[in-house]
């Protein structure tokens, strides 16, 4: 097992940033190499729910763990390369929303992947992806202001 820990800001109400983050038909724009979710069992922001991610032709089942609207989610997630948990909280801060993200993996492999992921902030990485999220967060809440 290994785990990686991450945080940022966004300016943007949590009520938006857990929205934005729990909805399955905005990942590709911001999750590196998501192409498409399918099999949804539930509501994406309801304990028990499940839905599954494709990257091209790998995918990666994901179960709902918990959910506290608008202020906690935790995923069981997994595929060959990568597998484990997310536990995301999201605070409000000042204007805006403070996330913090921990990933713990299970397996040999997925620690291996888990490294290469976490170490930079390249898109695809969990730094990059993070970054990509906020980005996109911001910039539609500039828009409807």
């Amino acid at each position: 097992m290994a785990t990686y820990r991450l945080s940022t800001f966004v300016a943007a109400p949590p009520e938006r940033v857990f929205a934005t983050w729990t909805d399955p038909d905005r990942f590709p724009q911001w999750i590196g190499g998501v192409t498409g979710v399918t099999d949804r069992v539930g509501p994406s922001d309801e304990a028990g729910s499940r839905y599954t991610v494709h990257f091209g032709r790998m995918t990666s089942p994901t179960e709902i763990l918990a959910v506290e609207r608008p202020r906690h989610i935790r995923t069981r997630f997994g595929n060959a390369i990568l597998k484990g948990e997310s536990d995301v909280t999201f605070t409000a801060e000042g204007a805006g929303t403070r996330i913090d993200q921990m990933f713990v993996t299970r397996g040999f492999v997925s620690a291996i992947f888990g490294r290469i992921f976490a170490t930079g902030s390249y898109r695809g990485s969990f730094r990059g992806e993070l970054e990509d999220f906020r980005k996109l967060v911001e910039r539609e809440a500039l828009g409807e202001q």
